[in-house]
């Protein structure tokens, strides 16, 4: 059962019913960047609040329900109230999910840049299978994917960088950074021994422009080259690919997904905005071993999830200790099961130390 009062001590109808009295004003959409940000949030507080709201009021009508067939001993709608109840359940847990990504950013979109490390051919095929798991898993959901960097090699993909978006893409994601480690035999081995070989993840979030993040012109280099991949003679003949350096942090980011060199400077100050946020929020909190994640050595030892194709088929996260022998549904985007269960390992962490 919910706990009674919850929406009262939380204030989300006072907060909501304040804002939307400002849309009223006269003047209110003279400033029409202001305006979005208060439209935005009102938004964003109903779609927290009322899916509890209506939650509570079926759960009532359902305890009625109950209650009356019990007193009658009406056995007649025991199936409905069965069926009703577990409908209840899943939307539940749906919502008490959501309420463990209440962080500024968690209900972003994100980028997400998968990296090939120790293993060569073997890697680079690895980055590509993981780069597809992701993708997979977007499909599923719903969101829209909007490649941003590509650089191939042999075998699959040196590294690549996707844009994902849609609600909480960066609250589902966010568990997903570190070191990931493939275990199988190689195909790419005539005498089909066993290969370990690892690629590292990456999810930082898009911000919106209600989030300042200060980036100084003198800060940044600015280098432009040929785009490579597909793409057409444009892309491929002129120098529209950026690559942008912050030289006091160290942080690079690329785009060479638009024909315009402007638009992918563009996408690629979005990306650095959004790297940089990470990188001081994680200073701040004293966070900084899990921003370094992508920093670590791509290989034995840091890894957050192991996938064993053979001997046995397993994938297990090293953090939160879940296993599943399906590693076919894995790879096709079925992963849930592991970001929801390290959105409560994170959160019951957070617990422990306030």
């Amino acid at each position: 059962m919910i706990p009674g009062g919850v929406f009262e001590a939380a204030g989300f109808d006072e907060k909501i019913k304040a804002l939307e009295s400002t849309t009223q004003e006269p003047d209110f959409w003279n400033d029409t960047s202001k305006a979005e940000k208060v439209m935005n949030e009102i938004k964003a507080l109903k779609n927290r609040f009322e899916p509890w709201k209506d939650l509570v009021a079926e759960i009532d009508d359902l305890e009625v329900l109950y209650q009356l067939a019990s007193a009658e001993n009406d056995e007649s709608h025991a199936a409905e109230i069965e069926g009703t109840l577990k409908e209840l359940q899943k939307r539940f847990e749906k919502q008490n999910l959501l309420e463990l990504m209440s962080g500024e950013v968690d209900q972003s979109s994100c980028f997400l840049t998968v990296h090939a490390g120790a293993g060569g051919t073997e890697a680079c095929d690895w980055a590509q299978m993981l780069y597809r798991m992701y993708l997979r898993w977007a499909e599923r959901r719903g969101y829209s994917i909007e490649e941003v960097d590509m650089l191939e090699a042999e075998g699959g993909i040196k590294s690549a960088t996707v844009k994902i978006d849609g609600d909480y893409a960066y609250g589902y994601l966010k568990g997903e950074s570190g070191v990931h480690r493939l275990v199988r035999i190689s195909p790419f081995d005539a005498n089909a021994r066993r290969h370990t070989s690892f690629a590292s993840v990456y999810v930082f979030p898009v911000l919106d422009d209600s989030i300042e993040v200060e980036i100084r012109p003198e800060d940044l280099r600015v280098d432009t080259y040929r785009s490579g991949g597909a793409g057409g003679q444009h892309v491929n003949k002129t120098d529209s690919a950026v690559r942008l350096t912050h030289l006091p942090t160290g942080i690079v980011v690329a785009c060479q997904n638009e024909r315009s060199q402007i638009k992918n400077k563009a996408t690629a100050m979005s990306m650095l905005k959004a790297r940089l946020y990470e990188y001081y929020r994680a200073e701040k909190e004293k966070e900084n071993e899990r921003f370094a994640q992508e920093k670590k050595d791509i290989s034995w030892g840091n890894q957050i999830r192991s996938y064993v194709f053979q001997p046995y088929t397993l994938v297990k996260d090293s953090r939160t200790k879940i296993e599943v022998g399906n590693i076919q549904a894995v790879m096709d985007g079925d992963i849930d099961v592991f970001i929801e269960e390290y959105l409560r390992f994170a959160w019951h962490n957070s617990q422990k130390q306030t």
